[in-house]
C-alpha cells in the first residue's frame, strides 16, 4: 500500500518531535508554526492515527509518534550520510562562527594551511560576541568562549590554557617577582572570565586599583603589550604568535602561579549527525590544539 505524505511533511514531523514544539520545527525549517501543524495534521489523517498530543507549552508524542520517529530519525541520518557522501566529491564548505580573538589569534592564522591539506574546501567565517543561534541552518558551529549557552547543543571542551602575565622583553627585564608588578601600567582585558584580581589572588597579593588602558578584546590587549604599553593577563594559547616571534615574553613563568583553565569550546545542534566538512574540521582542530582524538568524532 502507499500513503500519500510528502516529505515535507516527514521533515515537519521529524522536527517537531525532536524539538517537541511546532513553533521551534518551524523556526528551524523557516516555515510558521501554522504550515508545520497543517502539515502534520494532514500526515496525521493519512496515516489514520495520532502523531501528537499538547503539553503544556509544547507537544508530545503518541506511542504512534515514537515509534515513527525512530524509523523516521534513522532515515534521515541515512539520507544526510548519501548527502554527505555525494558532497564531499565536490566543494565543501564550511560555516563557522567563532569567539573575535581565538578567530584572530589562532584559528585564521591557521586558515592556510587547513585550506591547503583540504584541497576544495571553502570556509566561511564570523566572529562575534553573540552566539550562533544555529535555528536558521546559517552555521555548522561555533567556538564559544566561556560557558555555552543555549539547549539542545553538542558541546566539546577544547585544550586547557594558561593564563599568564605578559608584556614585551624590556619591560620584561624590569620584573622579577609577582610584586614588581605593582609598579608597571596593567592592560585590562573587560570580557576576559581569568582578569587580574584572580591572578594576584592566586599569588596572596592584594589586586591593585584598576587603571591604565583597557580593552573588550583580548587580540587588542595582546597587539598592546606587544607595542609596550603595559602587562597583559592573556592566555599563552592566543598568544603564541607573539610569544614565537619575540615580541611578548612571560617574565614571572616559574616564579609565579598561573591561572588554567578551559575557555573555548566546539559547539554545534545536536539531533542530527554533523556535516562532513565539520567532521573533517573537528578531526583537523583536535590535532592542532593536541586534544584527544575522539573527539574529532563528535559522537
Amino acid at each position: 500500500m502507499s500513503l500519500r505524505v510528502p516529505l515535507s511533511a516527514v521533515r515537519s514531523f521529524e522536527a517537531a518531535a525532536r524539538r517537541r514544539s511546532f513553533k521551534a520545527a518551524a523556526a528551524e525549517l523557516n516555515l510558521t508554526a501554522s504550515a508545520v501543524s497543517h502539515a502534520i495534521r494532514k500526515m496525521e489523517e493519512a496515516l489514520g492515527v495520532a502523531l501528537f498530543e499538547r503539553a503544556g507549552q509544547g507537544v508530545a508524542l503518541t506511542a504512534a509518534g515514537e515509534a515513527l520517529l525512530e524509523h523516521v530519525g534513522r532515515a534521515f541520518e541515512e539520507l544526510h550520510r548519501g548527502l554527505d557522501l555525494v558532497a564531499a566529491r565536490g566543494p565543501q564548505l564550511l560555516r563557522l562562527h567563532c569567539a573575535p580573538s581565538f578567530a584572530a589569534q589562532w584559528l585564521t592564522p591557521r586558515l592556510a594551511r587547513f585550506l591547503a591539506d583540504h584541497p576544495g574546501f571553502e570556509v566561511r567565517l564570523a566572529a562575534g560576541m553573540d552566539y550562533a543561534r544555529f535555528t536558521t541552518d546559517e552555521f555548522d558551529a561555533d567556538i564559544v568562549y566561556g560557558p555555552p549557552r543555549g539547549e539542545g547543543l553538542v558541546v566539546v571542551p577544547l585544550c586547557t590554557e594558561t593564563v599568564t602575565p605578559l608584556c614585551d622583553p624590556v619591560r620584561a627585564a624590569r620584573i622579577r617577582a609577582p610584586e614588581d608588578l605593582l609598579t608597571h601600567v596593567l592592560i585590562q582585558s573587560d570580557n576576559k572570565l581569568v582578569r587580574w584580581p584572580l591572578w594576584f589572588a592566586q599569588n596572596d597579593l592584594p589586586a591593585p586599583r584598576p587603571l591604565g588602558v583597557r580593552f573588550d578584546r583580548s587580540f587588542l590587549a595582546i597587539a598592546a603589550a606587544a607595542d609596550g604599553l603595559g602587562v597583559a593577563l592573556e592566555s599563552t594559547l592566543l598568544a603564541e604568535r607573539e610569544i614565537a616571534s619575540g615580541r611578548l615574553v612571560a617574565p614571572l613563568r616559574g616564579l609565579a602561579r598561573d591561572v588554567t583553565y578551559v575557555g573555548h569550546h566546539l559547539v554545534f545542534p545536536a539531533g542530527n549527525r554533523p556535516r562532513a566538512p565539520l567532521r573533517t574540521f573537528a578531526r583537523w582542530l583536535a590535532g592542532e590544539l593536541g586534544i584527544d582524538p575522539e573527539m574529532a568524532e563528535l559522537s
